[in-house]
């Protein structure tokens, strides 16, 4: 649905992506901004159970940046980088029955020791910079604000209020919950969760979600993951990975070689072809390679195997240094052949 709607911002649903027909990303945040006009005072109504934090800092920095005043009205749920969105408001109002969340961002990595302290580095500098915004907005300790973001606060209209991350709790009736898979979240309500599971809110069966799950153009995910998710859940999960991109990989594999062994160049020069191909060098390269590189001789058809004739070949040491073929005449190398060794320890 578009984002505009009457003059008021509606970010329902998933932040940076389209799950479950909602969802809105920060690129359509400033678009709809440019055409509001960044002087005119602004309602954003927010309902959305989080997502990327990436597009969730950005969309916040796009209307704290705002001209005009901007009025929050959390129509059902702020949770995760969605509350984060909350925190511009020159007023932020919940409707009566709603929800905000706050806590920790969460990423999956998979790699090596190095690649695990690189996202938590990334993880803590996307947690400090998230604390010091609901710190700002809430007037809160940075410390105690670190506090909360770890056990995964969740609070009602008046508690939020309470706690300063809202300035008012409107009577109005709040809305339905925006689709969102709340099972993810470890201390979500028992009813969220419910709601999921009985809508079908699920991150496994919904194939877009898969699918953005494991691009990697947008590595900084926030919460798929919590500290309740179970291991053997996660080893499937990155097991899963690991399988596709092998067959991928395989693919990809097969269709360069059958390329490469169809080129011209590589006529008789199947051994080179194969060797380019192992070095990883790009196509253009082989064919240019191949096409430098002298063909292969076509090697002399060899005759059937005679015991007694390769035995006579053998003590003649024909194919070494010094062994000649008695039978052509031709005059032996200066060397001492095999057969004269052979002859020489029987005795003779």
């Amino acid at each position: 649905m578009p984002i505009l709607q009457d003059g008021a911002l509606v970010l329902y649903g998933y932040v940076g992506d389209n799950f479950w027909d909602e969802g809105f990303t920060a690129s359509e945040v400033l678009a709809a901004l440019a055409e509001h006009g960044r002087e005119n005072d602004l309602t954003v109504r927010l309902n959305s159970g989080g997502g990327i934090i990436d597009d969730g800092l950005a969309i916040y920095n796009a209307l704290a940046a705002h001209k005009g005043n901007v009025r929050i009205e959390i129509d059902a749920i702020a949770a995760s980088s969605a509350s984060v969105i909350a925190m511009a408001g020159d007023e932020i109002v919940m409707k009566a029955g709603a929800i905000m969340m706050i806590h920790d961002p969460a990423n999956i990595t998979f790699g090596t020791v190095a690649d695990h302290e690189k996202t938590i580095e990334q993880l803590t500098a996307y947690a400090t910079q998230m604390a010091s915004i609901y710190a700002e907005r809430s007037g809160n300790d940075v410390e105690a604000v670190r506090n909360d973001m770890k056990a995964e606060l969740w609070l009602t209209s008046d508690e939020a209020v309470a706690k300063g991350y809202a300035d008012e709790a409107e009577k109005a009736k709040a809305k339905a919950v925006a689709a969102f898979d709340f099972r993810v979240y470890a201390n979500a309500p028992q009813r969220l969760k419910a709601l999921a599971k009985r809508k079908d809110w699920s991150f496994e069966t919904d194939d877009r979600a898969a699918a953005s799950a494991t691009a990697s153009t947008r590595q900084n995910k926030e919460p798929q993951m919590t500290d309740k998710t179970r291991a053997e859940d996660t080893t499937a999960d990155i097991d899963k990975v690991k399988e596709e991109a092998g067959k991928s990989a395989v693919a990809a594999y097969r269709e360069r070689r059958t390329t490469v062994m169809a080129l011209d160049e590589a006529t008789g020069r199947e051994a080179l072809a194969q060797h380019l191909l192992d070095v990883d060098m790009p196509i253009e390269g082989i064919k240019a390679a191949l096409a430098a590189a002298p063909k292969a001789e076509a090697a002399a058809p060899k005759a059937a195997a005679d015991p007694e004739e390769y035995e006579r070949r053998r003590l003649n040491g024909e194919g070494l240094n010094g062994g000649s073929d008695r039978s052509t005449g031709q005059k032996p190398k200066a060397s001492i052949s095999p057969a004269a060794i052979y002859e020489a320890r029987r005795g003779r």
